[in-house]
This record gives C-alpha cells, sequence and structure tokens, in this order.
C-alpha cells in the first residue's frame, strides 16, 4: 500500500489516481499510523514552501515523514514536496525545510530572459540511472510548474538536471529516497512508468 500524505495542500487526487491507473494502490492520509504501516510514501505538494511546512507541523507529520525515511521504505517527493526535504527555501524570506538533505531551495533570477514560472515541458539528463527511471530514456519530457529550484549540497544525490537559464537538479536519489521537481502525474508516459516503477521498488 501507497500512503500519500495529505497535508491540506497540493494534487491529492491526481497523484493518487496515476498510481491506480499503473495498478498500485494508494490511500490519501495523514494519520500516522497509515504512513507507519504503508509500504511506500509519498509526499506531494502544490503551493508555498512556508505554509506547507506549518501545515505538516499542525497536522503533526513532521516525526511521521522522518521515521518513514529512516525506516529504509521507498519514498517519493514530488514537486514542493521534493523542495520540502531541503535545509531551507528563499521563498517570500527564509523558511526552514525537513533537513533531510543539506542545501537551499532558490529562486530562479528574474533578470534571466526566460519566465519564471518555470511552466511546461522540459527535458531531463541522467545523472544516475535510479531505478524508479527504468525504461525511461535519458533527455525524456516531464511537465514543470515551479520558480524555485533545489540546490543540494551533495551533488552526488542528482538523479537528473534540467536546463532552464541555468542547469538545475530536477531529480534526486540516495537510498530509499528518489525526489522530482518535475510532476511525474502530469508526464504523461513517461510520468506513469516512473510512478509505476516506484510502486514495484523495494
Amino acid at each position: 500500500m501507497i500512503a500519500i500524505i495529505d497535508y491540506g495542500m497540493g494534487n491529492l487526487r491526481s497523484v493518487s489516481k496515476a498510481f491506480e491507473a499503473v495498478g498500485h494502490e494508494a490511500i490519501v492520509t495523514r494519520e500516522a499510523a497509515s504512513i507507519q504501516n504503508a509500504s511506500h510514501v509519498v509526499l506531494p505538494g502544490v503551493g508555498a514552501f512556508g505554509d506547507c511546512m506549518a501545515n505538516l507541523r499542525q497536522y503533526g507529520l513532521l516525526e511521521p515523514i522522518r521515521t518513514a525515511i529512516q525506516s529504509g521504505k521507498p519514498f517519493l517527493g514530488i514537486c514542493l514536496g521534493f523542495q520540502l526535504l531541503f535545509t531551507e527555501s528563499e521563498e517570500f524570506g527564509r523558511h526552514e525545510g525537513l533537513d533531510i538533505f543539506p542545501g537551499k531551495v532558490r529562486a530562479f533570477s528574474k533578470g534571466q530572459a526566460l519566465k519564471v514560472p518555470h511552466m511546461g515541458w522540459n527535458q531531463i539528463t541522467l545523472q544516475q540511472r535510479c531505478p524508479v527511471f527504468k525504461g525511461i530514456p535519458d533527455g525524456s519530457d516531464w511537465y514543470f510548474v515551479h520558480s524555485y529550484f533545489v540546490d543540494p549540497q551533495d551533488k552526488h544525490i542528482t538523479a537528473t538536471t534540467t536546463n532552464y537559464g541555468i542547469p538545475f537538479t530536477s531529480s534526486i536519489w540516495t537510498a530509499n529516497v528518489v525526489a522530482c521537481q518535475f510532476h511525474p502525474e502530469k508526464s504523461q508516459a513517461v510520468g506513469l512508468q516512473l510512478m509505476k516503477n516506484f510502486g514495484s521498488w523495494k
């Protein structure tokens, strides 16, 4: 069973439906026991970093997330759920994240020629052959919607990079954790393949 963490924000139903479409059972929950008992855990996200962290605190979800990651079970962060895994964000001031991985969430420069937010389809370049990217070609297109990007302190955890004015880390992988800036649930065939792979990952 895949537990999709519900903290009152985000595209929960679309993530749940995508897992169902590839044959994996998923529940949307904010119950610590359900998260603990799940075989896989997903932290999705749409919205502002600070608001999201406030909701995680309010619903008592910080420790269940940390415990799930420490337990070794497969864990997937999506979009804001990817950014929250890092030390801090500069979105609307400075906000502390979960600090699972050292690093900062930074803004795309408003001075660059490209529009912010980065919205629409863009390519990934594989830096590691992560298990959830099995059957997914290098250079494939994924759907992005974000104004901030992750700058990990340890570049070795970068699984894919994407170029938008600058090259940035668009996903990470280390041990049982994979997290991505793009939205697999909105990325058609390649996204569904990633979600299928994640649900089968052990």
